[in-house]
């Protein structure tokens, strides 16, 4: 009776005699709206972002005396359309991934929708911790790495392209690799690799850690360590609450047999 209750318990996707061309219309509808809202919020994001790259260049440089020159009279002009669509994709990712979630909700189970409503904080909070630790302490790092080459002889001179595309590209990077320790309990919670798999692959991640690490940072191991290490850890603490749901997983089984 037990066993009985738990399989009641799952409903079946909704939908699931929708045809293809009603799927592929839905998925147009999506894309379109999610385009648009791109489209739209563009322009506010393009007014915008002076004042953001007067902001990033006061958080990178600080009190040091660095000076940040253009080489190109449209080199400006291009760097705030680039920050303008940065700054777009961050701030429409909520209206984005509302619409992508409405579309793929249909075809889900009730335990997969409530697995994905519960790491969507989590996903958000990480993305926002990775970006921010980027911002106020990786990049400043980086700037500080870079003059202490400086010397009577050798002065430096940053190209304000190279320093803010550096500083936006890591910033999406870092938010990006802090997803990795969701992705790692999603396949254990959905059965895709086993906890045991996982952590007796630890040498393997590690190395893969680092090998991503180092081909999207700039080639200093300041920053490849920074990304590297971070990542390494939420693995293993994502390992560790993947290994609290086994725990209870086996007990489950257990108690039905």
């Amino acid at each position: 009776m037990r066993l009985k209750s738990l399989k009641t318990t799952s409903k079946m996707p909704e939908d699931k005699d929708q045809s293809l061309v009603e799927h592929l219309e839905a998925l147009r509808s999506t894309l379109i709206k999610c385009l648009v809202a791109l489209g739209v919020g563009l322009v506010p994001m393009f007014l915008a972002s002076p004042y953001v790259i007067k902001w990033l260049i006061a958080v990178m440089i600080g009190a040091n005396e660095a000076e940040l020159n253009y080489f190109a009279p449209m080199e400006v002009f291009i760097l705030q359309i680039k920050t303008a669509a940065v700054l777009d994709l961050v701030v429409c990712f909520p209206y984005v991934a509302r619409k992508i979630w409405l579309f793929v909700l249909p075809g889900l189970y009730d335990n997969e929708r409530k697995f994905i409503r519960s790491i969507v904080l989590s996903s958000a909070s990480l993305f926002v911790i990775g970006v921010a630790f980027c911002i106020f302490f990786i990049l400043p790092l980086i700037i500080n790495f870079g003059l202490s080459f400086a010397s009577d002889e050798i002065r430096p001179m940053f190209g304000i392209s190279n320093v803010i595309s550096l500083g936006l590209w890591l910033a999406v990077v870092f938010g990006v690799m802090f997803q990795f320790p969701l992705v790692t309990y999603s396949l254990i919670k959905f059965g895709v690799a086993s906890y045991e798999t996982v952590r007796a692959k630890r040498p393997y991640v590690l190395v893969g850690v680092l090998i991503v690490a180092a081909i999207l940072t700039p080639p200093d191991i300041i920053s490849q360590l920074m990304l590297a290490v971070p990542t390494y850890l939420l693995f293993e603490a994502a390992l560790w609450c993947a290994k609290g749901k086994n725990k209870e997983s086996n007990k489950l089984d257990i108690f039905i047999r």
